[in-house]
């Protein structure tokens, strides 16, 4: 069984869209998303620095375009299981056949621009957690006023919140963990992205939703989502809703997982699946997709690992 996944914020970096646009077609479709967010998906994925693209405005746009450009170049299967984390969740539908490219697109713009709006309201922010005892962790987490807004599995807990209560977690820690404070406009995944929540929820009333044709597992709580209109609710509150990624990895194991396809830009989610379903008899196989280069050895993958004719709806 293949898993198809989608990154989210924080996976980008400067220039890694820039391969892809010597692929036909790549270059007009990315013009027109650009159209339809108001950002020039073109220059964020070839030209801009790191600084521009840790816009969460820009920087969801230009994810969700990403993963959709690399899934349109593969046969992906009609039987497989898809899967996002936080904004890779609209790439994801647009492959499991839930929501057309263009209306993931437009979500994905407002969705930035409403939650980048939210982290300007108060300062927040948020921290990694690695190591320690989840229990301990999770305790030092509500201990200093804060939320469990990822749970990504492989040891690795992000808090978020208010910055006094950050830099407190920052400096008292949970025995055996460290800390690492990341670079991020704000606290996502919590409360404090209601006003958000609320913006979206209009938008959301204008889109369509088709009732997923792949396996689509949510963020939520790993479960895979069979009707339309309760996925895009889901999408909608999943801004203040936590990141439970480690129960969409415990679904990989319970489903038969035995290929992971990280879609561009690829690295973080893979490393997470290898550390955590190390264990699994006979492994994860897993490729990342970052360049047209790696295509070859995905469509191995895709090809091992249950290819079967690709489903209209699956791609960008």
């Amino acid at each position: 069984m293949l898993a198809v996944l989608s990154p989210g914020q924080g996976a980008q970096k400067p220039g890694f869209l820039t391969p892809w646009l010597a692929v036909d077609g790549v270059s007009d479709q990315l013009r027109q998303w650009s159209a339809l967010t108001g950002v020039d998906l073109v220059h964020l994925g070839t030209d801009a620095d790191a600084e521009e693209i840790k816009d969460t405005a820009k920087t969801q746009p230009l994810l969700t375009a990403a993963a959709l450009i690399a899934a349109a170049q593969l046969p992906l299967p009609a039987v497989c299981v898809v899967a996002g984390h936080s904004v890779g969740e609209l790439g994801a539908a647009v492959i499991a056949g839930a929501l057309r490219a263009d209306d993931a697109i437009a979500l994905a713009g407002v969705r930035g621009n409403e939650m980048a709006a939210a982290c300007a309201l108060e300062p927040t922010g948020m921290a990694a957690i690695l190591g320690g005892a989840e229990d301990e962790v999770l305790a030092a987490i509500a201990t200093c006023g804060l939320y469990p807004a990822n749970r990504n599995g492989a040891g690795q807990i992000v808090a978020a919140g208010a910055l006094d209560g950050i830099d407190k977690l920052a400096g008292e820690p949970p025995a055996k963990a460290r800390v690492i404070k990341l670079q991020v406009a704000g606290a996502f995944h919590t409360p404090y992205m209601a006003p958000a929540e609320a913006a979206l929820t209009g938008f959301a009333g204008k889109i369509t939703p088709a009732d997923p044709t792949r396996t689509l597992l949510q963020n939520a709580d790993g479960a895979a989502v069979t009707a339309g209109p309760e996925l895009l609710s889901r999408l909608v509150q999943q801004v203040t809703a936590p990141v439970r990624w480690d129960l969409v990895m415990g679904r990989f194991a319970e489903l038969g997982v035995t290929g992971v396809l990280e879609l561009p830009p690829a690295g973080t989610l893979a490393g997470l699946v290898k550390r955590e379903l190390k264990g699994l008899p006979g492994g994860i196989d897993i490729v990342t997709v970052n360049t047209p280069d790696d295509l070859a050895a995905a469509r191995d993958l895709i090809e091992r690992h249950g290819a079967s004719p690709a489903i209209e709806g699956a791609s960008a």
